[in-house]
């Protein structure tokens, strides 16, 4: 008979500690007073007013510097290149020599053409001596009047032929002068993209390419909203038409803080891109310094309206559901409620909002992870709306203030010399 190593005693002795250590856990979960669930306090977030005040808005936008003039040099002529005459990526100026086309076969047709020009002129001389002698013949009757008129016509045709030598000698001589090729304006030229010794073909090879520098253009598209917006403007008398008076823009390239360079727009297209909804602008920027390069990236701003009230608000506070933008406000009984807002544009690190706030409403600008639905508890801590993250200031430690004993507790000192009679005894 085989014997259970623990008996039943023991088993009950068991399960009742287990029921005793639950009911302990159980006891430890509840509140003090050992009743009720435990409540967690609400998280605290950071709230602000919506800052308002008059602002000026300016639309923001991304374009590209341009060069006012951009040249593809290419050979007019065939040939042989010869010599390249300019530095890769130098400035040259209007009429620098950048190429020479091996230019002997031109010279050539050049001569024949200029004694072409000798021999009509030649022509051109007898024809005209002849005619003068048949004129003194004519009245001694020792020409005839058919002989006269041929010597007239003889003249003519001369004439005409010494013309069409010199046209001849024209073109050729316009062709050998294709073969020095010049800088047609003052820039930036590029590499050259054929070498010495390669074989030109007329009107294809390209040579290179040259850029001018000062000034510039920078360009960029404006949206089809802020278009018919500045339209309306102008309507109202609120703004000037930048097609008829001088109207300044501010640029910024991407390594700049804000907009140091001004410039003006000096052209904006006839009408809007279908495909993008987008209408061209151009602004003229003056580049002494060579400070733009064309193709830079370029941030342009441009003076919208003013605004007497506006609010605005941190972008930290700003949350988006799909399509949508929307902040947290401090409800009633201190709760966070969603407020879906229309934003503008962003004034001195702020973001305007068009609609959808109050100036009275406490927006939470620091802590919206904590808040997990609308209408849940919270608690606000007001900071400047400049200032987000700005933690509320610990209050300052002082030292505690020496008090009196009171005579309760004085009573157990006085008494514990006899609590120490019975040991001395």
């Amino acid at each position: 008979m085989s014997i259970h190593p623990f008996g039943p005693s023991t088993l009950r002795v068991t399960q009742l500690a287990l029921l005793l250590a639950a009911g302990g856990m159980l006891i430890a979960c509840s509140g003090e007073g050992g009743g009720g669930d435990q409540q967690f306090p609400p998280p605290e977030v950071n709230v602000a007013a919506p800052v308002q005040k008059s602002v000026t808005e300016w639309d923001e936008y991304s374009g590209r510097v341009e060069a006012i003039d951009s040249v593809e040099i290419r050979s007019r002529v065939g040939g042989y290149l010869q010599t390249v005459d300019f530095a890769e990526g130098s400035t040259v100026a209007k009429g620098d020599l950048l190429f020479t086309i091996d230019d002997r076969e031109y010279r050539a047709a050049a001569a024949s053409a200029r004694a072409d020009v000798a021999r009509a002129a030649s022509r051109l001389l007898l024809a005209k001596d002849e005619l003068a002698r048949s004129d003194k013949l004519i009245a001694a009757k020792a020409v005839s009047q058919g002989e006269l008129e041929g010597r007239r016509g003889e003249l003519k045709q001369a004439e005409a032929d010494h013309l069409a030598a010199r046209a001849r000698l024209d073109q050729a001589e316009l062709t050998l002068s294709f073969t020095r090729i010049s800088a047609p304006i003052a820039g930036r030229v590029g590499a050259a993209m054929i070498k010495p010794g390669n074989l030109l073909a007329p009107d294809t090879s390209l040579l290179t390419t040259l850029v001018s520098l000062d000034p510039v253009y920078v360009g960029f598209d404006g949206d089809e909203n802020a278009y018919l917006r500045y339209q309306g403007m102008i309507r109202r008398g609120e703004w000037e038409s930048p097609r008829e008076h001088s109207t300044t823009v501010e640029v910024g390239l991407s390594n700049d803080q804000g907009y140091p360079y001004k410039g003006e727009i000096v052209f904006i297209d006839n009408a809007l891109n279908p495909a993008t909804g987008t209408i061209r602008a151009r602004a003229l920027l003056a580049n002494p310094k060579g400070v733009f390069t064309p193709g830079l990236f370029a941030r342009v701003r441009l003076l919208g309206a003013t605004r007497a009230d506006a609010l605005l608000i941190h972008e930290q506070a700003l949350l988006t559901d799909q399509d949508r933008r929307y902040v947290y406000v401090i409800g009633e009984g201190n709760t966070a409620q969603r407020r879906d807002i229309t934003l503008g544009p962003l004034v001195d690190g702020l973001r305007v909002v068009e609609t959808g706030l109050t100036a009275t409403e406490q927006v939470i600008v620091n802590g919206t992870r904590k808040i997990f639905f609308p209408g849940q508890p919270v608690t606000p801590v007001v900071v400047p709306m400049e200032q987000p993250n700005l933690s509320p200031a610990a209050p300052s430690p002082t030292a505690p203030t020496p008090t009196a004993p009171t005579p309760a507790a004085a009573a157990p000192a006085a008494a514990a010399p006899a609590a120490s009679t019975p040991a001395e005894g």
